[in-house]
């Protein structure tokens, strides 16, 4: 009897060896990890603190402190990770590891962590979609350039900015209404100046296109909207030319006369006063055409008819 209980207390005795000289070697490795990461080797430090945890999880309560510090060393160093890819714009591995981050920082109930990296992930995505549309807008692929700002929209429905950059990708792709649409998000979010200014261009442009399909009555339509929008010379001259095309004489009379009053001294002034006034004098008007055909009586070019029509009138 007395030697079996010999027995007993030995394999105790050995048994506590083996647990304490476990522990220390758990210990070691994640001091390794600490040293690692102080030298800025987070990667090597991530598998030292891994390989701490489960060395320290097989050896039950007595390593609950150190199974602790290592799940928050973790959970750390793997968010510190995609931080470093994300600056170094690795987008696409900066999102996988930012994920990872989030894996570990819900299984060891780091909640702050893995919240934060959460949030970066969003932040990720928004960057690199926006990054891939400013490459592609450098590229003149308006459509990929679309395709990527419409995609950060959709992470940030509120940024007026990227709402604007969305409307100039779809204007410059020839995507009118797709423009309009964006730019109305982006006159809602703070952006109402710059979009006031591309919505009256693309309604220009949409004139321009009709007059060159020679749709004359859609140029007059189109330039007033952008007038409305916000008020532009070029707007008035195409109207104008577009309904003296139609033999609407009076709304033609009515867009040169905007077009000098926004823009006196065009390099074409003279010769859209020359065309107001014979305007005028077709219409019985004699006084009107006088007062036009003095204001160029001393134009090189124009002088000559102007003084020969004022003899008549």
């Amino acid at each position: 009897m007395k030697k079996f209980l010999l027995i007993v207390a030995a394999a105790v005795m050995s048994a506590f060896s083996v647990s304490a000289q476990d522990l220390a070697q758990a210990t070691e490795t994640y001091n390794n990890g600490a040293m690692e990461l102080q030298m800025g080797n987070n990667a090597a430090a991530l598998e030292h603190f891994q390989n701490a945890l489960t060395m320290a999880e097989s050896l039950g309560d007595d390593a609950a402190d150190l199974v602790n510090n290592c799940k928050k060393a973790i959970c750390s160093v793997s968010l510190s990770i995609a931080k470093d890819l994300y600056n170094a714009k690795n987008f696409d591995d900066a999102i996988a590891a930012f994920g990872k981050a989030k894996e570990n920082a819900d299984k060891y109930g780091e909640a702050e962590i893995a919240a934060e990296a959460e949030d970066l992930i969003g932040q990720t995505w928004k960057l690199k979609y926006n990054t891939d549309a400013k490459e592609a807008m450098k590229a003149k692929d308006f459509a990929t350039a679309a395709e990527n700002f419409k995609k950060v929209l959709e992470l940030d429905p509120t940024s007026g900015n990227t709402a604007v950059q969305l409307g100039q990708a779809y204007m410059k792709g020839g995507k009118f209404d797709e423009a309009l649409e964006a730019l109305e998000v982006a006159k809602a979010n703070g952006q109402e100046d710059n979009a006031v200014k591309m919505i009256s261009q693309i309604y220009l442009m949409k004139a321009q296109a009709a007059n060159k399909a020679k749709k004359y009555q859609e140029v007059i339509d189109m330039a007033t909207k952008s007038n409305e929008v916000l008020e532009n010379a070029n707007a008035y001259k195409l109207a104008a030319s577009a309904a003296q095309k139609l033999g609407k004489n009076s709304e033609c009379i009515g867009f040169y006369e905007k077009y000098l009053e926004i823009s006196p001294k065009a390099k074409d002034a003279a010769g859209v006063i020359c065309t107001v006034a014979v305007l005028y004098q077709q219409a019985g008007n004699k006084e009107k055409a006088k007062e036009y055909y003095e204001k160029i009586v001393n134009d090189p070019q124009f002088g000559a008819t102007a003084t020969e029509q004022l003899k008549n009138l």
